[in-house]
């Protein structure tokens, strides 16, 4: 029982210390439509970045792909409008704008950084747990003396009444000794219930912590 609650708490306690790494969040980057160019002419950005346009001209503008990983376009966009679109895919989207063909420019697209992989738990992290709750079930066999030491002392009662030189006293310790032997179960049995109820008790306590 005392090994079952110690390995329990130490797997909620390695739970609960197991690092959580958040996802990276994803980024949204700006390209000005202005004065018949794109700034800037070259972005990079990760997988996952959202890219918006802005058209700032009063010619009418768009976003037309020429090489790229994966294909789009944009609608014509008059002045003050915006457009945007998120990279899923990792290359180089050159693009263009329809309208007026001279513009160009190009969005570079890196793979997302992978996640940093856990700290490995090492032997001293994981025995530091293991300390706390082994000193609580150390109170539950301080109150388990009690319960024990009862029996003894009955047996050792009924033993000393029984001694050859006392033949004829053999029948006084027979009743004390059935007496004794009724009340051992319930010992035994409120012994039980306490240290399945401290059990419970530093199960609970040891959650919360």
């Amino acid at each position: 029982m005392k090994r079952f609650f110690a390995l329990l708490a130490v797997a909620v306690l390695c739970t609960l210390a197991a690092p959580v790494t958040p996802p990276a969040a994803a980024a949204s980057q700006t390209v000005m439509m202005q004065d018949y160019a794109y700034a800037p002419a070259s972005l990079t950005v990760r997988v996952g970045d959202t890219v918006t346009w802005i058209q700032h001209d009063t010619a009418p503008h768009d976003v037309v792909t020429t090489s790229a990983p994966v294909a789009f376009r944009s609608p014509q966009l008059s002045q003050g409008q915006s457009w945007n679109y998120t990279f899923r895919t990792p290359g180089t989207y050159s693009y263009y704008c329809s309208v007026h063909p001279d513009m160009r420019a190009q969005v570079i697209v890196q793979p997302a950084p992978a996640a940093p992989p856990p700290p490995p738990v090492t032997r001293s992290s994981a025995a530091a747990p293991v300390s706390r709750p082994a000193a609580a079930p150390s109170r539950t066999a301080a109150v388990a003396p009690p319960v024990a030491s009862a029996p003894p002392s009955s047996s050792s009662t009924v033993a000393s009444p029984v001694a050859p030189s006392q033949p004829a006293v053999a029948a006084p310790p027979v009743a004390q000794a059935s007496t004794t032997t009724s009340l051992d179960p319930k010992l035994l049995v409120a012994g039980l219930v306490t240290a399945v109820a401290i059990g419970c008790l530093l199960l609970l306590t040891s959650r919360k912590a």
